[in-house]
C-alpha cells in the first residue's frame, strides 16, 4: 500500500501521463487540437496542484523522500 507521499506521486505522474497523451493526440487531430492542448494544460495543472501538496506536507510533516 503507498503512503500520501508515494500516493501524491504517483499522481503526479499519471496526470502528467494523461497531458502527455492528450498533447501526442493533438498532433493526429488537428480539428480537435485547441481542445486537447486545453486539457492537457488542465492535467498539468493538477500535477502541479499534486506536486506542491507533496512539498507542502513534506515541509510540514518531513515525510521521507521518494524518487
Amino acid at each position: 500500500m503507498l503512503n500520501n507521499g508515494e500516493a501524491i506521486l504517483e499522481n503526479v505522474r499519471r496526470y502528467r501521463a494523461i497531458a502527455s497523451l492528450h498533447r501526442q493526440t493533438a498532433a493526429f487531430r488537428p480539428r480537435q487540437r485547441w481542445s486537447l492542448l486545453d486539457q492537457a494544460e488542465h492535467w498539468e495543472h493538477l500535477a502541479l496542484v499534486q506536486l506542491e501538496a507533496y512539498f507542502e506536507a513534506k515541509a510540514i510533516h518531513q515525510l521521507p523522500t521518494y524518487h
